[in-house]
């Protein structure tokens, strides 16, 4: 499809690791360079089939190479990048982990990373993109099918361990058709966004599906957000972007520095889908967004909570186009301890995020815990399938099936179907705390513990926890704050917290354990890792 499609020369990429620094590269330019690498490539022995990694920070390095090991007919991995905050020797053992499981016969290489990892032993050949793309020669691309694997995407949560989700041709163009039918995406589309190119919502949503579209894309780094999170907003103003896309935290911080910006200094009309998935979304974080950003022209409708993962190559259920977003204001009580949804009699109420219907090509179902489907507004845990679902996950023992005898997948997230056939996501099957007989999502505690003054936003982990003594599990919470190192202060936040849960859940928790900013571990993606944030409380 990518190769047999006219290309374009007046749409393409902008890509730099600054918004100061954006350059343009049109897609026909990109594809011709490809050409002379992917020739690199078949001198390096790269033959249809086979894996290669990509360890690259600019878009434009990581479009050219994703494009020229397609040509090849070889598969493409993302390394996560080493972070200036990371444990380079643990870094360099996970990525030997993954090199290794993928059996990649060359990790291609560009800056920022070129230098620092030539003399590295990863475990396979490295090769410079800039030092290949200075040939003269080019190839044509090998004939692939619809049914061999394109990308090896790492999983969200793979450190240590790796595993990865084979996404074949046929999944990334199912994907593809199910974002232009439901968002309308097409080619006058301009995409805007700085994720990690090695997280789905990144190279999927941001990098992928406008490169098939030939649609322009803008494209930073996650570190330029952090240092000026107003260069989204510069961005999207620059470029009349009218697609981008993020996690939930991301909107919380944008809205708090857009608070201080001064009228007319950001123009966000032109947004007409802005995707909120990844992580859990908060409605407090969209109003405040929202509160702000419509002082800069910014849509309600335009805000598109969505539901989606790796192993659905990236869409699962997204709200329909200019539609505002809605919540369902439960019953916590019922929803916990019988796993019913109940909006007529709401005592402890619980507000959930609606995240659409599934897109097309997409089945979803819940299911008790015997497999049996359930009906609508009844908890439990969603299976997918579709022609966008990998079938396989590759791990270091080799490929497993991802799939039942009928092609469900199971997410391992636990939600409900509302009558309206809308999505709703209640929390991560191995995340539950049970507590006399309740099931608790721990969302719901690290909501209540957030809204505490002296924690950090997204600085929270709520976790299951029996400690010495107790005849059963009690709720933990580890929270974050720049507190963490006055005593005084400190214990303060921590009875704040203890009470604030108490209030919202009638559940006081068992400990309570303060710590310094980025104490909690995280995925690469930036997703809590609870089981591993354990060892942060005093034994």
């Amino acid at each position: 499809m990518l190769f047999d499609n006219p290309v374009s020369e007046a749409k393409g990429l902008w890509s730099g690791s600054d918004v100061s620094e954006l350059t343009f590269r049109s897609w026909d330019r990109l594809r011709a360079t490809a050409g002379r690498v992917a020739a690199g490539l078949a001198e390096a022995g790269v033959v249809p089939g086979d894996s290669v990694a990509i360890l690259a920070g600019p878009a434009d390095n990581v479009a050219v190479a994703i494009q020229a090991i397609w040509m090849r007919g070889a598969v493409f991995t993302m390394l996560h990048q080493p972070t200036p905050r990371m444990n380079l020797e643990t870094w360099l053992a996970d990525t030997r982990a993954v090199i290794e499981m993928l059996g990649a016969r060359l990790v291609v290489a560009g800056e920022p990373f070129t230098d620092s990892v030539r003399d590295l032993d990863l475990g396979a050949s490295i090769a410079v993109i800039e030092e290949l793309a200075e040939r003269t020669e080019t190839i044509e691309h090998v004939t692939t099918t619809e049914n061999d694997i394109a990308v090896l995407q790492l999983t969200s949560g793979t450190t240590g361990v790796p595993k990865a989700v084979a996404i074949s041709y046929g999944n990334l163009y199912q994907n593809h058709a199910a974002l232009a039918a439901r968002m309308g995406f097409t080619s006058d589309d301009v995409g805007i966004g700085w994720l990690p190119l090695y997280h789905d919502m990144g190279m999927i949503g941001l990098l992928v599906t406008p490169m098939l579209a030939q649609a322009t894309t803008v494209i930073t780094s996650p570190v330029a957000f952090l240092k000026n999170p107003l260069s989204w907003a510069e961005m999207i103003s620059r470029f009349g972007g009218n697609f981008t896309a993020a996690p939930n935290f991301a909107y919380a911080v944008l809205a708090r520095r857009l608070r201080r910006a001064p009228e007319g200094a950001y123009d966000l009309s032109s947004v007409r889908i802005a995707v909120n998935g990844a992580e859990v979304v908060d409605e407090a974080a969209l109003l405040e967004f929202l509160d702000v950003a419509g002082r800069f022209g910014f849509r309600a409708e335009a805000l598109m909570p969505a539901y989606g993962m790796a192993e659905a190559t990236l869409a699962v259920a997204f709200a329909d186009a200019d539609a505002h977003y809605s919540v369902d204001v439960i019953d916590s009580e019922r929803a916990e301890g019988e796993g019913v949804v109940d909006r007529a009699s709401v005592e402890k109420s619980w507000t959930l995020m609606r995240l659409g219907t599934p897109v097309p090509g997409i089945e979803l179902k819940v299911v008790d815990g015997a497999g049996v489907r359930l009906p609508a507004d009844h908890i439990g845990e969603i299976l997918i399938r579709g022609d966008a679902v990998a079938r396989r996950y590759l791990l270091p023992d080799g490929y497993v099936t991802a799939v039942d005898s009928e092609g469900w997948l199971a997410t391992g997230d636990l939600g409900y179907l509302t009558e309206a056939d809308e999505t709703v996501v209640t929390g991560r099957k191995k995340d539950i705390i049970i507590v006399s007989g309740r099931n608790i999502a721990p969302t719901t505690v690290e909501r209540a513990a957030a809204n505490v003054a002296g924690v950090r936003s997204g600085g929270v982990a709520a976790l299951a926890v029996r400690l010495p003594g107790m005849a059963r599990e009690g709720i933990a919470v580890i929270a974050e704050s720049d507190h963490a190192e006055d005593a005084e202060q400190c214990e303060q936040v921590r009875k704040e917290v203890a009470r604030a849960v108490y209030d919202d859940i009638g559940i006081a928790p068992v400990v309570v354990t303060i710590v310094h900013k980025g104490a909690l571990p995280k995925t690469p993606s930036g997703k809590l890792r609870r089981s591993t944030a354990a060892s942060l409380i005093p034994s």
